[in-house]
């Protein structure tokens, strides 16, 4: 028989895209209001790996990630995501999304996002949000799978992350600058915006 443990804290992340630019600022600050202060925002880069969101966002998508120095309780990604979505809504225009955030977290062993669509590898958590295992860490990388989406198996994205997961494990063991109790205490804010 296993003896059930709580689970170790984790780094919230977010990825974020849209046509403008300053939609994307204020989608960060709704961010950090909610969810503490971002210590990773990555520099603006053209969303060039999929025409899916073409549609529904037209093109020349800009794309930022972000991480967040509070950690998380890792059961709490389904509130997160469900906070995401709203903000998605509050920040439509003509019932149309202007912004697509995608959160997850980063833990020692995997990246794990938040998602509304099942699939094979997707297990439901609640409330219709499933977590997807999008790279698994082992042998001092991060590693795709079968399933992961182009952009998160190339080696910038990969690279990106294993700079956060560093700041994680330092923020784990007390040593980051900043991490102090109160930015090592584990979220479970899950409140209005």
């Amino acid at each position: 028989m296993s003896d059930p443990q709580p689970p170790e804290a984790v780094k919230l992340i977010a990825s974020l895209f849209s046509g403008d630019e300053r939609l994307l600022g204020d989608a960060v600050q709704a961010l950090s209001e909610r969810y503490g202060r971002a210590d990773f925002i990555s520099a603006p880069a053209p969303f060039t790996y999929t025409d899916y969101y073409k549609k529904e966002f037209g093109g020349s998508l800009i794309r930022r990630f972000v991480a967040f120095e509070r950690l998380i309780r890792p059961e709490i990604l389904p509130d997160v995501k469900i906070w995401t979505n709203a903000l998605e809504m509050k920040l439509a225009a003509e019932g149309r999304r202007r912004v697509n955030i995608d959160p997850g977290y980063l833990a020692k062993a995997h990246l794990i996002l938040a998602t509304g669509k099942g699939y094979t590898h997707r297990p439901c958590l609640r409330e219709g949000i499933y977590a997807d295992l999008t790279l698994i860490y082992r042998d001092k990388s991060f590693h795709s799978l079968p399933w992961t989406y182009p952009d998160y198996a190339g080696a910038e994205v990969i690279g990106m992350l294993a700079r956060i997961r560093e700041r994680y494990l330092l923020q784990l063991k007390g040593k980051a600058a900043g991490s102090g109790p109160a930015a090592r205490k584990v979220s479970d804010s899950d409140g209005d915006f």
